[in-house]
């Protein structure tokens, strides 16, 4: 038997005693044969954003059991597997400055982060100067959700690299929809108050300018992160402000409260959102959200096409549970893209992977990516879906059981959603 249909053998075996023990898949590649390749994961997992990281760690885990069930990383050496290593940061920035401490301790040379801009910003900082003063033990960044735009302009590294559309590039498709939206007359902009929700509300500010300067800002207010647990002093707020839509890129519970508490207000404008349509959004919302909650993303279940269904049909399969039916493409491109560029450099030296990292083109699923090498942001296709009941004309599928799904209402290619770049990356020698 030669030694990728041995890997294939034991990854496969794997699998299958970890489903029959109903333990995580990964936990069986801890005593698979030879050397793996670590990733650590450094993301809230407890706390008030906990769901929003168990769902991050679902799609990675998704993403590497794939690999490996190809057999691994082919290297010169012999393959070898992917290894999924959790550090849970609790969405606190200096927990999260520890876990990675923890884990180039621990010998990984590649970490995953992404749900808070300002934890990134942080490890950023800390991972370029781990890298500058240790050479022997160098780290790439992959970001999968940290869309704060600083971080592949101004602070760009070569050490950093972002697989989810910024939040300018967001508006700026939400903007697209907004624009030949003529029944809305006045938003109400509201916002986590750090780095990312502050760029989001000043950015809305700028494109509807632009865009639409016909529209009245009737509210703009900024809440603390993931610390308030009534929002219906800010949705009384916005129902009286006469607003007839709500601009934000609230994510995790501060989003689901935040329209729960809107529907219970009696407010019945339209919602334009970065992440409404999932992680109890739309089940909080009900009938009041159909028509009028709209989600930007790079893939959405029910993008039309065989092999988008495919996809799907594939994730639900892997996890049939409604409450873990929350999928993003982008973060199964992010590990396509990892594996192809330590294939392409041979090794997985962390310098060596992230210049190959620059160049990385992938396709899976009909759906394709490519990493701009002049700042390292990802760039692919966007869709802004609208929630409708499922088994209306173009939602096939719902979202979580809930009963409602979205209809992709604009398609943005990637030449569309590309921006421009201040980055003046410094790279090593």
């Amino acid at each position: 038997m030669n030694s990728r249909k041995k890997m294939r053998r034991v990854v496969l075996k794997s699998i299958a005693a970890a489903l029959m023990a109903n333990v995580p898949v990964l936990q069986a590649f801890a005593e698979a044969p030879g050397p793996t390749i670590d990733i650590a994961l450094i993301e809230g997992l407890s706390g008030s954003f906990a769901n929003a990281g168990e769902a991050v760690f679902r799609n990675i885990a998704w993403a590497i059991e794939r690999v490996n069930a190809r057999g691994g990383i082919k290297l010169p050496g012999g393959n070898r597997l992917l290894r999924l290593v959790r550090y849970d940061s609790k969405g606190q920035t200096e927990e999260a400055l520890s876990a990675l401490r923890a884990a180039i301790d621990a010998g990984s040379h590649f970490v995953m982060q992404g749900n808070s801009s300002a934890v990134a910003a942080a490890l950023l900082d800390a991972i370029d100067k781990q890298n500058s003063r240790d050479p022997a033990h160098r780290v790439v960044f992959l970001n999968y959700s940290a869309v704060d735009p600083v971080l592949t302009n101004e602070r760009c590294s070569f050490w950093h690299f972002r697989f989810d559309a910024h939040a300018d590039m967001r508006v700026a498709a939400l903007m697209d929809v907004l624009r030949d939206d003529k029944s809305v007359g006045s938003v109400y902009l509201i916002g986590q108050d750090y780095s990312f929700g502050q760029r989001v509300l000043r950015e809305a500010r700028r494109q509807l300018g632009v865009q639409r300067p016909d529209v009245k800002i009737v509210g703009d207010e900024l809440h603390p992160l993931g610390r308030v647990k009534d929002f219906a002093p800010y949705a009384a707020k916005i129902r009286a402000s006469g607003a007839q839509a709500v601009i934000t890129g609230n994510w995790g519970n501060d989003l689901t409260l935040l329209v729960k508490a809107a529907r219970e207000a009696g407010f019945d404008g339209k919602f334009y959102t970065f992440y409404g349509n999932a992680l109890g959004a739309p089940a909080a919302l009900g009938d009041a959200g159909v028509g009028r909650v709209l989600a930007v993303a790079d893939w959405l279940p029910n993008v039309p096409g065989a092999q988008s269904e495919a996809f799907y049909a594939a994730f639900h399969q892997r996890f049939p549970s409604p409450a873990e039916d929350y999928v993003h493409m982008r973060m199964q491109l992010m590990v396509e893209s990892l594996a192809q560029a330590i294939e392409k450099a041979g090794s997985d030296d962390a310098l060596a992977v992230a210049r190959a990292l620059e160049t990385t083109s992938v396709s899976l699923y009909g759906q394709n990516g490519h990493m701009r090498a002049v700042d390292h942001q990802f760039q692919q296709s966007l869709v802004v879906g609208q929630m409708e009941k499922k088994g209306t004309p173009g939602v096939k599928f719902d979202v979580e059981g809930s009963g409602y799904g979205f209809k992709v209402v604009r398609s943005i290619p990637p030449e569309r959603a590309e921006q421009p770049s201040s980055c003046r990356m410094k790279r090593p020698a």
